[in-house]
């Protein structure tokens, strides 16, 4: 873009900011009733000849106007976007919404609504890095004399539980030793890191004893396993249907890649980018055959994790920087 003079540019912007809106294949008549561009017809139409020729817009096939390619959102994004600040308004709204949320469950859980409703696109957000994989405290309630419950708390507040049947059953006041015993071993560990530590504790007891101890840790591994794989939580998806023209034929894969959520989670994990500030990614630079007509805009918060949008390429992406950014900051605050 070094030898892109600003005018041209301009008309980039026009061109792309029209077709956000409208949808419709943008001409350069449009363009000059709409923008003041202070230039002839004949210097619009010249310049968008040159913009094509860059690769930056293209016409189609059905139409003399023209539309942003790949290339050119990403221009756009890294030249003419001016991110739009969120009003007084928008701002107490948000800081309202968030501010009373009861734990980061919660908190998760409306910044991913709030995304979605503010953007109308996918939002999506990865649980915090360093707190939503470890142990707080693990309870155990026998409720039957062959039933046992058992309780995980995270860090991050958020509480999972399952009934487990065991064959050797013991006393109540065995179980409420044999919680303390085992909060002494795994309190504070990530939720993938609990193998060793429970090992190390079973080889620990006496031989008669372990029978007894191995039937709940057991039922803790598979209960830390479940919680561990729970990384993303996403709101909005329904917004993919109000895009549908954009994404041609490519609707059905592009709703698999949200719901198996792989791809996602290997999207946050190449995202490098400090709490608050954003990162843009449009089509091939997805790395998937699915996203080729989308678009992400995410930025970090917390330590290390991320929350993005995911829609078409075809995005409002001033609005859609802005509010990702102001929404990753107020989440980072209110974690800290």
């Amino acid at each position: 873009m070094h030898d892109m003079d600003d005018r041209k540019l301009q008309i980039l912007g026009a061109i792309v900011e029209d077709y956000v809106s409208t949808r419709e294949p943008v001409g350069s008549k449009s363009l000059l009733e709409r923008h003041e561009l202070g230039v002839s017809a004949a210097t619009v139409r010249n310049d968008m000849s040159v913009l094509e020729e860059e690769g930056l817009i293209h016409q189609p096939h059905t139409s003399a106007g023209r539309v942003p390619t790949d290339k050119g959102y990403r221009a756009f994004v890294d030249h003419v976007a001016m991110v739009k600040p969120l009003s007084a308004a928008e701002k107490r709204a948000i800081r309202t919404l968030l501010e009373d949320a009861g734990d980061v469950e919660e908190l998760l859980a409306r910044t991913v609504r709030l995304l979605a409703q503010l953007t109308q696109q996918v939002a999506m957000v990865q649980y915090p890095a360093r707190r939503q994989a470890r142990i707080r405290h693990v309870e155990l309630v026998k409720v039957a004399d062959s039933l046992l419950l058992v309780v995980l708390i995270t860090e991050s507040g958020r509480v999972d539980q399952r009934t487990v049947p065991v064959v050797a059953g013991r006393p109540a006041e065995y179980y409420a030793a044999l919680r303390d015993q085992l909060n002494r071993a795994v309190a504070g560990r990530e939720v993938t890191d609990l193998a060793a530590p429970l090992t190390d504790y079973l080889e620990s007891l006496p031989v008669p004893e372990r029978p007894a101890a191995a039937e709940v840790a057991e039922a803790l591994t598979a209960l830390a396993a479940t919680r561990a794989e729970d990384r993303i939580m996403m709101a909005g998806t329904a917004n993919i249907a109000r895009s549908a023209e954009d994404f041609a034929r490519d609707v059905e894969p592009l709703l698999d890649v949200l719901e198996e959520q792989l791809v996602l989670l290997r999207l946050f994990t190449e995202m490098h980018v400090s709490p608050g500030d954003v990162q843009v990614r449009i089509g091939s630079e997805l790395h998937d055959r699915a996203l080729h007509q989308a678009a992400l805009v995410g930025a970090g918060y917390g330590a290390g994790s991320y929350l993005a949008i995911l829609g078409p390429s075809r995005m409002d992406y001033a609005a859609g920087i802005s509010t990702v950014q102001a929404i990753a900051r107020y989440v980072s605050r209110f974690l800290e």
